[in-house]
């Protein structure tokens, strides 16, 4: 092909794949932030003093009187400096959050992304407050405060949205991602309490499955870590009074192994079994790897050399033993454990329904959930171990 021919080649490749490349763009759903306006008068604030928030996009048809609510994540704050840092971001103050935010995946619109819940009411419940939603104090040194009101916040956003059409949902899915999909463990229950008594609620935790389990160095990093988050921030008086009494260690509840059993409400849990944030900072965090022997596995599965890769299968094994009670006694469960490095796979669109969206027999994330919600069909898919599932993206931060 000579030099003129692929210039001319190019130019029509450009003529015809720009219109859909803008439309693409164009297509894309931003929708506004609310601030929440009486909040105050609930005592509801982000850690910095500002105004909670979400984003609403209303349903149409058939889905009108349906709602989904999902709990943005964002990691948590442990100790006054982490949480004084966190108040001058977006994910400690409504000032620093963008205005608009791109619904995709579980929130898209368009019915051939998100075929069951595209013509749903679709709430973004923004997150400022550093403990998944549950804590209830405050902070105030005389030249510093932090308000740690997550538990205030997620009841300003409910009272905000029930004359809105909440109060009269019939259908209804509480879900959230990260620390958003701890957040749906900890308030699946009293979301219910909310809603009409024959309305259909059910919940999902994307990625919010974090374990309690020992560090590479036989560390309890993650325990340490949510213990420092329930006391700072008023955590216990907010968690499942029934997992507090039964556990010696009633902090213990934050983590979603021990406050499952005692969730009433039908929830289904999508989680990878080599969950990424888990892996850098469950399984191997940087105080357990100070010489940075794991760095090349952590950015490469492959490159994990062969007792890496056993340490690995490991961390699957307890997610699995973890999760036993709840696939074997939960009728009106549902699962969705694939052998994906990623975390967070709702909001994706690559994800969560695709042409080569991540599959567990034959299945993707959307079709398994569709069927649990809608369809009453068993639905506990349990992938095979890393690596033999071609499909997964491996979103390696």
């Amino acid at each position: 092909m000579n030099a003129a021919v692929e210039i001319v080649f190019i130019l029509v490749l450009l003529l015809t794949f720009a219109p859909w490349l803008i439309c693409a763009k164009d297509r894309r759903l931003e929708v506004k932030m609310t601030l929440v306006q009486n909040a105050s008068a609930h005592g509801a604030f982000c850690l910095d003093g500002s105004l909670p928030a979400y984003h609403l996009h209303r349903g149409f048809g058939a889905g009108a009187r349906n709602w989904l609510l999902q709990f943005e994540g964002g990691g948590w704050c442990n100790d006054i400096p982490s949480c004084l840092e966190r108040a001058q971001t977006r994910r400690g103050s409504t000032r620093y959050m963008t205005k608009y935010e791109i619904f995709s995946g579980i929130l898209s619109n368009n019915a051939s992304l998100n075929p069951d819940f595209y013509n749903w009411n679709r709430v973004k419940i923004r997150y400022c407050d550093g403990a998944s939603f549950a804590g209830n104090a405050k902070f105030d040194n005389g030249t510093s405060s932090l308000y740690f009101r997550g538990q205030k916040i997620w009841e300003a956003i409910i009272l905000d949205l029930l004359p809105k059409g909440l109060a009269n949902a019939r259908k209804a899915l509480l879900s959230g991602c990260s620390a958003g999909g701890l957040a749906t463990f900890l308030h699946c229950d009293e979301f219910t309490k909310y809603l009409p008594n024959n309305a259909s609620v059910k919940c999902l935790s994307d990625a919010g499955f974090f374990l309690d389990e020992r560090d590479i160095s036989l560390n309890h990093t993650m325990r340490s870590l949510y213990k420092e988050i329930v006391e700072l921030q008023g955590v216990e008086q907010n968690l499942d009074k029934n997992c507090t009494k039964s556990l010696y260690i009633p902090e213990l509840c934050f983590f979603p192994q021990y406050a499952l059993r005692y969730i009433t409400t039908p929830f289904f849990i999508l989680n990878s079994a080599y969950d990424v944030f888990q892996f850098h900072h469950i399984l191997v965090p940087p105080s357990a790897d100070p010489r940075g022997h794991w760095n090349r596995c952590k950015l490469n599965p492959a490159a994990c050399n062969a007792h890496q890769i056993d340490v690995l299968q490991g961390f699957r094994r307890d997610m699995l033993s973890a999760l036993r009670f709840f696939f074997a006694s939960s009728r009106r469960g549902g699962m969705f454990i694939n052998s994906c490095f990623a975390h967070c796979q709702s909001e994706s669109q690559d994800t969560w329904f695709a042409v080569d969206s991540p599959r567990v027999n034959n299945k993707t994330i959307a079709e398994a959930v569709g069927d649990w919600y809608f369809r009453g069909r068993v639905t506990k898919e349990i992938d095979c171990p890393y690596p033999c599932n071609n499909s997964c993206h491996n979103l390696i931060p």
